[in-house]
């Protein structure tokens, strides 16, 4: 007989896998770009999230949104061993029956952080109405990290609440706790970090959307998007030696005219460890209006030249917690090129679109190809025609065991990876790829209109890892 103690080893061992249609799989790198599924198969719906590690585990926090319209849903909890893998915790702040976070109002942008003084776990969130004219930012509690987080109203200085939309937070090396507000104003809370103190900095500049902030060697450095609504842009940063200024604008940290690999920024997490530390960049790149389905994140490690800051893109990298290194992982295994392959079973009006590209923006049109491997991972172009498509695997049953939706738009053409699955027991399976004849559209406060001019669905390859 096993003992509860023995049984319990075995759970813990096998926390970071995940069933999907009783196939077991799990994330081998942090892939940026690409849907992910939690432990129970479902897209892990984290958006303008923050990320909190308590002793060896880590918790992401964000907006857990729907695909039918911009409203507040609540905010999910996630947690982590790895950063690649998770497993869905709490609805951590769900939608109030009535009141400023209940039906039809908009909460974004969730920050959590502990009071050292308290113990209490904050979170912090931009709260709205759906016209965003009644903007402030609100702040909830718990005795546990995982929630349930009561909200307590909206976060006062001066006795006041601080209207505003975008913001962020900061919590300084000595405990200190800090908002970060669109436009570069800061502001220092209490210890018990439920109040404002002081203001520390002013509006810098107009726009300067979804703050967030690192500090190294003493540099703090403060990153911030343009006003493009959920269109991506060069995100911009300043530094300087102290929070109250002056801060010194340092331009981009990613390449001119990538648009940040097509993201917004939402968070820096530091993780340290016993080599060195990899502060690791988190994004948003939104999809609306399928914000849960096909919305995706960016991660990305920060590099440093001197006081420079930099962003590179790789489609999958991996990281030593316990060191604190990481590593490009080179997705590797047989490559099959989509435009040319025999085994590719093709159903509607596809076309070569380059030498290396297929293409198609007819609703219902559809690539199959069957496969023995462990995983696999899709290869295409985004531009700015481009629509939905529907990933599905089905097993050697002909069982769907992971559908995923995936946003082939793109203001500035990319061609990267698009969707990979986890790492599965090898067998054979099937991957299909249908164009849905839908895209992502939408406008600004000011009516402005942005998006896809096209349903277009550009692939390039397949890769499956034995």
């Amino acid at each position: 007989m096993f003992s509860t103690k023995s049984i319990l080893s075995w759970l813990l061992l096998l926390a970071p896998f995940f069933v999907l249609g009783q196939v077991e799989g799990r994330y081998d790198a942090i892939y940026s770009g690409v849907p992910w599924v939690d432990a129970q198969g479902k897209t892990v719906s984290a958006r303008g999230a923050c990320i909190v590690k308590e002793k060896d585990t880590y918790f992401l926090f964000g907006e857990y949104k729907t695909d039918s319209a911009n409203v507040f849903n609540g905010f999910s909890c996630y947690s982590s061993k790895d950063l690649a893998n998770w497993r869905f915790e709490s609805m951590a702040l769900p939608v109030e029956a009535t009141g400023k976070l209940g039906p039809n109002r908009v909460g974004e942008r969730p920050k959590v952080m502990r009071s050292p003084t308290t113990g209490e776990y904050i979170m912090y969130m931009h709260v709205d109405s759906l016209n965003y004219k009644d903007q402030f930012v609100g702040y909830a509690t718990a005795s546990k990290i995982t929630g349930p987080y009561q909200f307590q109203g909206p976060l006062l200085f001066n006795g006041q609440p601080i209207r505003k939309w975008d913001m962020g937070s900061f919590q300084d090396d000595d405990g200190r706790g800090y908002i970060l507000i669109h436009g570069g104003e800061i502001y220092q809370l209490a210890t018990d970090y439920k109040h404002v103190e002081k203001k520390l900095n002013e509006t810098m500049v107009s726009g300067f959307e979804s703050p967030t902030m690192l500090k190294k060697d003493g540099l703090y450095y403060f990153l911030g998007s343009h006003l493009t609504s959920w269109e991506r842009n060069d995100n911009y940063y300043y530094t300087s030696r102290a929070l109250t200024g002056p801060w010194e604008k340092q331009g981009l940290f990613a390449p001119e005219g990538s648009l940040t690999w097509n993201s917004q920024c939402t968070f820096v997490l530091p993780i340290q460890g016993t080599k060195t530390t990899t502060w690791m960049y988190m994004g948003d790149r939104w999809s609306f209006p399928k914000q849960n389905s096909a919305a995706t994140y960016v991660w990305q490690p920060l590099s440093f030249e001197g006081n420079q800051l930099r962003l590179p893109f790789y489609d999958a990298w991996q990281l030593d917690l316990k060191t604190g290194v990481y590593r490009v992982a080179t997705p590797g295994g047989e490559s099959i090129d989509l435009s040319t392959a025999k085994q590719v079973a093709r159903k509607g009006n596809w076309k070569q679109d380059s030498l290396q590209t297929i293409c198609s923006d007819q609703r219902g049109d559809q690539l199959t190809l069957s496969f023995h491997g462990r995983a696999v991972a899709l290869y295409g172009l985004s531009r700015p025609t481009g629509g939905y498509a529907k990933v599905t695997v089905k097993n050697k049953n002909g069982q769907p065991i992971l559908t995923s939706i995936v946003d082939m738009y793109a203001l500035v053409p990319n061609a990267s990876i698009k969707f990979a699955s986890p790492q599965w027991k090898e067998d054979t399976y099937t991957i299909t790829i249908t164009v849905m004849g839908e895209r992502g559209n939408w406008s600004d406060k000011r009516k402005n209109n942005y998006g896809s001019k096209g349903f277009d669905v550009v692939l390039q390859k397949l890769l499956v890892t034995k």
